[in-house]
């Protein structure tokens, strides 16, 4: 019996040369959750385990030209995007979201490193805004990136605020807040509508906000509805970041995206 070919997610991220985020994570995660990523690439980075230095953003000709020549050899069920590092990018992506407006777009909205170093002047803050959120079908946000996003304090408002500025769901990721445990905020057709709550992990985690939004992708890839993708998708987060590792003694630990393989049956 042959196997039935696996859905297609187109993914536009950055590369972090340490695999733990960005377009490494996106192909693990959406590998593990059953789909086949293309990937590609918005920005190189330097960076290792602990924080990202410095930035350099592709060339929005060669990116538009790679993307709109995948896009019309390849049946794309899903678009993830993760960092980007320029205004150019932020419209390149725009351009191409325009032409394929039907697709569902899973947008990971990475504003800073884990480490602190921050991605974004005010004019990407600005572009974002103008170009991506009215093309976001499930926008991924933390509290800090969500707040940055909305101009609003209140969680809730925030959330409020995103789809009032054209995402049509919202699932807000309350890791940075000082709570026990950890709330995650769904909002949907222009309404709050649920709280998750998962127990908190001891650790620093680098790729979290990558290997959720990518799982969420596949999972709608696959025809799922946007409530138990998202809900599949954050419990698949979860396990990877109870199974992560750390590739350097003292540095943030790695999802394990593929942690089910090693569990004993």
């Amino acid at each position: 019996m042959m196997l039935k070919s696996p859905p297609t997610i187109l993914c536009l991220s950055g590369f972090d040369p340490t695999g733990g985020a960005g377009i490494q994570a996106d192909i693990e995660s959406i590998a593990s959750m059953g789909g086949h990523a293309v990937p590609v690439i918005t920005a190189l980075t330097v960076q290792d385990t602990k924080n990202v230095y410095a930035t350099q953003s592709v060339d929005s000709h060669f990116f538009i030209e790679q993307t709109s020549k995948l896009l019309e050899d390849v049946s794309v069920k899903a678009i993830k995007i993760g960092m980007l590092s320029s205004v150019e990018i932020i419209k390149a992506i725009s351009h191409i979201l325009k032409q394929y407006s039907g697709l569902p777009v899973i947008y990971d909205p990475v504003l800073a490193a884990g480490g602190g170093k921050n991605f974004m002047q005010s004019d990407m803050l600005d572009a974002i805004k103008e170009y991506l959120l009215p093309h976001t079908t499930i926008l991924t946000p933390n509290s800090p990136e969500a707040r940055k996003l909305s101009g609003q304090d209140d969680l809730k408002e925030c959330g409020m605020n995103l789809m009032q500025q054209g995402c049509e769901s919202v699932l807000l990721t309350g890791t940075h807040e000082d709570k026990k445990h950890v709330d995650n905020l769904w909002f949907n057709q222009g309404k709050y509508v649920e709280t998750f709550s998962w127990d908190r992990l001891p650790h620093e985690y680098h790729g979290s906000g990558c290997t959720l939004a990518s799982a969420i992708a596949a999972l709608v890839a696959q025809g799922l509805d946007a409530f138990t993708a998202v809900n599949e998708a954050q419990d698949y987060s979860w396990h990877t970041l109870k199974h992560a590792y750390r590739i350097n003694a003292d540095g943030q630990h790695i999802p394990h995206r593929f942690y089910w393989q090693h569990l004993d049956v």
